[in-house]
């Protein structure tokens, strides 16, 4: 495990619009989960070596004298570069004795993952959860395992999510899937959202957010179209016809997606919109308590 210097842990959010968090945190550089689609690849992150995972240096103590200089508790958002439950987190547990930091200085926190490890650790997400809003998030993108080995190659399967998330609703801990990106002309069917939906309502989610659509930009692009010549023949051509040189690239089938999915949401009750997804995960903490987290 190679490490990397670190002078921070925390970095403050510049709106609190994504899940309610007002700071995101990174224990990691890279992932090893070889999503083929990945915007982290993209040059603006100065990652020439992305599939490889790297420790931050002194990560637990940095992260430890930031929380203590915290005039209010912190929302913090994990997951957004590297995903904070890869599989050296077994061994090296700094995820888990982060959550033990956050427990202790009574902040929040919102995970987002795709690995079913989060499990581990569900004593503490019940926990923080006493005293602080924490929000568990698994990506599904679809339910159909053969397709996810391969845009996912190194992520255990949609099913082993999805057993996860119900393991973390059962503790009752807040808990949903991230819907996105919904990969064009791969994942882009009715039937396939449809699919995610009625899982993550079986397994008893409290919420879905999705994104019809994917990004797209230099060393991400290049390597996503290399993936799509090997494994899905023909693909490549559709996305260079469709969206050119563009960075944001919705499905076209969008909006029949939406009206679908949100209607199958009602259905399920499920949320699935931002604002009803966070006024949910804080509601039992009160507003005094937690006002800085509104929108």
């Amino acid at each position: 495990m190679e490490t990397i210097p670190a002078k921070h842990i925390l970095t403050r959010n510049k709106s609190t619009e994504w899940f309610g968090t007002d700071h995101t945190m990174n224990l990691y550089r890279g992932c090893s989960h070889g999503c083929i689609y990945c915007d982290s690849r993209s040059e603006c992150y100065r990652d020439d070596d992305f599939d490889r995972v790297k420790e931050k240096e002194n990560a637990l103590e940095l992260l430890r004298n930031e929380l203590r200089r915290k005039v209010r508790p912190a929302f913090i958002a994990m997951g957004s570069m590297s995903d904070p439950y890869n599989p050296i987190e077994k061994k090296l547990e700094l995820t888990r004795k982060a959550l033990m930091l956050i427990h202790a200085y009574e902040c929040g926190v919102a995970v987002c993952t795709k690995s079913d490890l989060i499990l581990r650790d569900g004593d503490l997400y019940v926990d923080i959860g006493r005293r602080a809003p924490v929000i568990c998030k698994l990506t599904v993108t679809t339910t159909n395992d053969a397709l996810a080995a391969k845009i996912e190659p190194g992520a255990p399967s949609p099913t082993q999510r999805l057993r996860a998330l119900e393991g973390l609703s059962r503790n009752g801990i807040f808990a949903g899937v991230v819907l996105m990106p919904v990969l064009p002309f791969l994942e882009d069917s009715i039937e396939n959202v449809l699919a995610v939906v009625d899982a993550a309502a079986g397994a008893g989610a409290r919420f879905v957010y999705p994104a019809f659509g994917m990004t797209l930009r230099d060393r991400q692009r290049a390597h996503y179209y290399r993936q799509l010549v090997q494994q899905f023949p023909g693909k490549k051509e559709l996305y260079e016809k469709q969206y050119g040189d563009r960075y944001w690239c919705t499905s076209p089938r969008a909006k029949e997606l939406w009206a679908a999915f949100s209607q199958r949401c009602r259905e399920r009750g499920l949320l699935y919109e931002m604002r009803h997804i966070i006024s949910a995960a804080k509601q039992p903490y009160g507003d005094t308590q937690l006002t800085f987290f509104d929108m």
